[in-house]
């Protein structure tokens, strides 16, 4: 097995630890928030990972099967295991609609893009869909810190980490949806190009048909 898919394998091993991190049943649950620091800094290399196995399956060359196969259902089990997880531990911040119109929409892309390739081409990664992926990282890790803490204070500096939490996670609703519509224009037009292509082919097959038959006589 080479580097990058080794590096997938690991951020689906950080799945199951990052949800036994944020149940009930982990020790470290203390005044000083190791158990929501531990969560954060663990989420934040797992979507590490998630550019790294891409990054150096370009530059080593080493793009297979399964690494293709793998990456999306590790980046979808992870943030969606996240966040069903967060229903529980932050209902302030993380309500039930909102996992549902998220996953919903990894569901929607998911499906397009198999239809896609039985269709022969590809739907490209839009910018959308780049920076859903940063703003769903903000959204689980201020989530996350927000169970324990409603702000930080440095000096005259206070960071609000609530609300930081809940405008990051209403900014993710809106840019998936949006990135959703995107990907479902994107998909439409290709499919409908696709399906005139095949007209004309068939057009062309007919009429070559005929000519043919129209010869041999």
């Amino acid at each position: 097995m080479n580097l990058p898919n080794s590096i997938t394998l690991s951020r689906i091993a950080m799945i199951p630890l990052l949800l036994w991190i944020l149940s009930p049943h982990f020790p470290l649950q203390g005044p000083n928030g190791e158990q929501e620091i531990l969560a954060s800094v663990l989420f934040v290399l797992a979507s590490i990972t998630d550019g790294l196995d891409g990054y150096l399956a370009r530059k080593r060359a080493q793009i297979t099967t399964m690494g293709m196969l793998l990456d999306p259902i590790a980046d979808k089990i992870m943030v969606t295991g996240a966040l069903i997880a967060l229903v529980a531990y932050n209902p302030q911040v993380v309500k039930v609609w909102i996992v549902v119109v998220i996953i919903a929409r990894e569901f929607l892309i998911s499906g397009l893009r198999s239809i896609a390739s039985t269709e022969g081409f590809t739907i490209q990664a839009s910018d959308l869909g780049k920076l859903k992926t940063v703003v769903q990282i903000v959204c689980v890790v201020s989530a996350v810190l927000a169970h324990r803490w409603y702000q930080w204070q440095f000096g005259v500096l206070v960071i609000p980490v609530l609300w930081i939490a809940i405008a990051a996670i209403y900014f993710t609703v809106l840019v998936s949806t949006i990135s959703a519509i995107d990907y479902f224009v994107g998909f439409w037009k290709q499919i409908d190009h696709a399906s005139k292509d095949r007209r004309r082919g068939y057009v062309l097959s007919r009429e070559k048909g005929v000519s043919t038959t129209g010869t041999s006589r």
